[in-house]
């Protein structure tokens, strides 16, 4: 239902969302949907976790996941982009470039490291950022397309 979105305004949404949700595999297939902070650079998503996370193990099980965006509170705001994506880790210059993206847009919100306990240091010490590629079409709605339409 509703109007989908073109693919430029899709990586807009993407590229605009606070917080986006990516969906990983358990080896038995199951899904594993986190919230997890992003940046679009050439239309890839970059997001950036501890080293020893599932997330990571489970990529490196079954790269297949999802990335999803969405907003409205509202029936006649809803709006959202879902995207089927291959998962791996980056590293080098492109990582470098994706944890400076990162670091910029979320410099306003994250715990600043002196006010950490040190046990959350440590876990956040060795890092690693995943590059979510594109692996199908865009899943897209905007329901304020539809509002006064007959």
């Amino acid at each position: 239902m509703g109007f989908r979105l073109t693919a430029e305004e899709a990586w807009a949404d993407i590229a605009a969302a606070h917080t986006g949700v990516l969906a990983t595999l358990r080896r038995d297939g199951r899904p594993v949907a986190l919230p997890v902070w992003h940046v679009v650079l050439d239309e890839r998503i970059y997001v950036r976790t501890p080293r020893w996370s599932k997330k990571v193990g489970r990529i490196a099980h079954d790269a297949r996941g999802s990335f999803m965006v969405e907003s409205g509170l509202a029936w006649a705001e809803l709006r959202a982009v879902v995207l089927p994506v291959r998962a791996a880790l980056v590293d080098g210059d492109l990582a470098a470039r994706a944890v400076a993206a990162i670091d910029a847009k979320y410099a306003d919100y994250v715990l600043p490291a002196r006010d950490a306990a040190p046990s959350v240091r440590a876990a956040y010490a060795d890092m690693a950022v995943i590059e979510l590629a594109p692996d199908g079409d865009f899943r897209t709605w905007d329901n304020a397309a539809l509002v006064g339409r007959g």
